[in-house]
């Protein structure tokens, strides 16, 4: 997922952080709010942090010649929603350009777009779809998490095919491949961190369960129903 410096022509460089740039203001607005209100929302927002850049860290090469990662931004989703995620992401993503050489400072609006918007994006819309239906916590929660593990990907074939398009087929052909190419590895890496995120979010209800409720994440008599399974 991480684009690596110079690989995009600086034109879709300036495309991804005019996209990038308004979202980041709105998490930066909807951050201070959430502090503003409840400063011990901080805590749990410096582990979904602690847990982007760990996760997002873990370069596994893949088949295919590429590599792959998971994104650890699930948990984010849920707890703070699409756009505070966005800035979390930002914050992750420079510092992992600046100090791991994964991705760059020109390409820092297209990652951006793709881990940090898109993905929670998606995964945000599940939340929601099923936060106040029978569906169980855990389930919700891997959905989440392996949705937005999975479009960040998306999103960043389409980024990749926009700017190299196909001699043959152009843009389709060339994003087929790319999906391909990251979908070997990304599909297994998905599931995977769907069910490691599932098992935090049990930790958490066993251990913590006020935090949820307190920032409405999902309702009690859920909280209550998943704490029974435990």
């Amino acid at each position: 997922m991480h684009i690596m410096e110079g690989f995009l022509p600086w034109q879709w460089c300036v495309v991804w952080w005019i996209v990038a740039l308004p979202c980041l203001m709105l998490g930066i607005y909807q951050l201070k709010k959430v502090l503003a209100a409840d400063r011990e929302a901080l805590p749990l927002l410096g582990v979904t942090g602690g847990f982007i850049f760990i996760l997002s860290s873990l370069k596994l090469p893949s088949v295919t010649g590429s590599c792959s990662h998971p994104t650890g931004t699930g948990l984010s989703t849920i707890s703070f929603g699409p756009w505070i995620t966005a800035v979390v992401c930002a914050i992750v993503l420079l510092f992992q350009s600046l100090f791991l050489a994964h991705g760059g400072l020109s390409v820092l609006g297209a990652n951006i777009v793709s881990m940090g918007i898109v993905g929670p994006l998606v995964g945000y819309g599940v939340y929601r779809l099923l936060r106040d239906t029978s569906v169980n916590i855990y389930i919700t929660v891997f959905l989440v998490t392996a949705l937005a593990d999975m479009f960040t990907y998306v999103t960043t074939s389409l980024e990749l095919a926009l700017a190299y398009p196909a001699e043959t087929g152009g843009f389709v052909s060339s994003f087929i491949l790319f999906m391909g190419i990251f979908a070997v590895t990304q599909i297994p890496l998905a599931i995977v961190e769907g069910i490691v995120l599932a098992l935090v979010f049990k930790y958490i209800i066993a251990l913590k369960p006020d935090i949820l409720i307190r920032l409405k994440i999902f309702s009690e008599e859920k909280i209550n129903a998943a704490r029974s399974d435990i």
